[in-house]
C-alpha cells in the first residue's frame, strides 16, 4: 500500500505526474473534472488544529467527489482506550484513506503499518511533506516557463532555511531538497541545528548529509532563490516561545537579510506568520512574498496526491 508520510516516499519518477495534475487541477477547477474519491470517506484526524490543512484538505476531498469525515482528537479512542494498531485496523473497514495531523511521526507510521488503506501525513513535529510539495509547486509556477517543466525548474536552486532547523520544516526541507534536485542552507542557534532524527533518516535511505547548516544567517541566505522562515515556537511549544523568542531573535527575515538573498528571491512561510517576530511585516508585503500562494496550493498538491494515492490503491 502506498503512503505518504515523508517526502521520499514518492519516488523522483513519479513527481511529474504529481505536479502536472496539481497545476492541472488548479487550471480545472470550477469546471467539469474527473472524480477519482467518487463513493469514498476519507477520515480525517487531527490532534493538532489547524485553518490550511483541515480546510484545504476537506474541500479537496469535495472537489475529487469523496467525503470527508473529521476526527479530532476528543471524538475518537485513538491511543487512549484503544490501541493505534487497532484503530488503524478498524477505520480500514469504514474509510478509504486516512489523513493524519499529530505531534509524534511513530503514531502516523504506525497507523500506516497496521492499516489497509492509503495514510497521509498532514504534519507532524518531525515531517510536513504536503507543506514542501506545495512550496516546491509554488516556486516552479514562477520559474517555469507556461506550460513547461515545472520540475526542471527547481534543479540547482538554493533555498534558505532560518531559524528553528531541528523541527519539522527544516526537517522537511533537508529530505524535500535532495528530492528536488535543490541546496538547502539552514540557519540558527547551535542549540537548534539538525539532529538526530532527521540524520538517521539520511542515514536510513542512503542519502548524503550534504545540507549545511551556519549559525551566520547572512552566509545562509548568499545567493539563495528562496528565503523561508516558520514560526519559533509550535504547537506544544507555548510554554517556551518567550526563551525562543529571545535566541531566535537574530535570525529573523528583515528587509536587510532578505535583501542579502539573489535579487530576485522569493519569500516562503508555511503560516500562520508572527509579524515582528520571525520575519518583519515589510517582507509579508513584498511582492516577492508568496505566502498566500502557498497557503492556496496547498489545495491543489493535495488534491493531486489524494487522486494518485487513491489510483494506486485501487489499481
Amino acid at each position: 500500500m502506498q503512503h505518504f508520510l515523508k517526502e521520499t516516499d514518492f519516488a523522483a519518477s513519479a513527481l511529474p505526474e504529481i505536479f502536472n495534475l496539481a497545476r492541472t487541477l488548479k487550471q480545472g477547477r470550477g469546471r467539469s473534472v474527473s472524480s477519482p474519491l467518487a463513493g469514498q470517506t476519507w477520515a480525517m484526524i487531527f490532534s493538532k488544529s489547524s485553518t490550511r490543512t483541515r480546510v484545504s484538505f476537506e474541500v479537496g476531498i469535495r472537489e475529487l467527489g469523496g467525503s470527508p469525515l473529521f476526527l479530532n482528537k476528543n471524538d475518537i479512542q485513538l491511543g487512549r482506550g484503544e490501541t493505534i494498531a487497532d484503530t488503524a485496523r478498524v477505520l480500514s473497514r469504514f474509510v478509504h484513506g486516512l489523513i493524519v495531523r499529530t505531534y509524534d511521526h511513530s503514531d502516523i507510521t504506525e497507523l500506516a503499518a497496521h492499516g489497509t488503506i492509503p495514510v497521509i501525513n498532514a504534519l507532524t513535529d518531525f515531517l510536513h511533506p504536503c507543506q514542501i510539495y506545495t512550496d516546491a509547486f509554488t516556486a516552479a509556477e514562477r520559474w517555469a516557463p507556461p506550460g513547461g517543466d515545472l520540475l526542471a525548474s527547481l534543479k540547482g536552486r538554493k533555498i534558505a532555511y532560518l531559524g528553528d532547523c531541528s523541527f519539522n520544516m527544516a526537517n522537511s526541507w533537508i529530505l524535500g531538497a535532495k528530492l528536488f534536485g535543490m541546496e538547502v542552507a539552514l540557519s540558527g542557534p547551535k542549540e537548534f541545528a539538525p539532529g538526530a532524527e532527521i540524520r538517521a533518516q539520511l542515514k536510513a535511505e542512503g542519502l548524503a548529509e550534504d545540507f549545511q547548516f551556519t549559525t551566520d544567517p547572512y552566509e545562509a541566505v548568499k545567493g539563495a532563490d528562496i528565503v523561508y522562515t516558520d514560526v519559533w515556537a509550535s504547537m506544544g511549544q507555548e510554554d517556551e516561545s518567550q526563551a525562543r523568542i529571545a535566541q531566535m531573535s537574530p535570525y529573523a527575515v528583515t528587509a536587510g537579510l532578505f535583501a542579502a538573498a539573489k535579487p530576485d528571491a522569493l519569500f516562503m512561510h508555511c503560516l500562520p506568520a508572527h509579524a515582528g517576530e520571525e520575519v518583519e511585516q515589510v517582507v509579508l508585503d513584498n511582492p516577492r512574498s508568496v505566502i498566500f500562494d502557498e497557503a492556496e496550493n496547498r489545495l491543489h498538491m493535495q488534491k493531486a496526491i489524494m487522486a494518485v494515492l487513491a489510483r494506486q490503491a485501487g489499481a
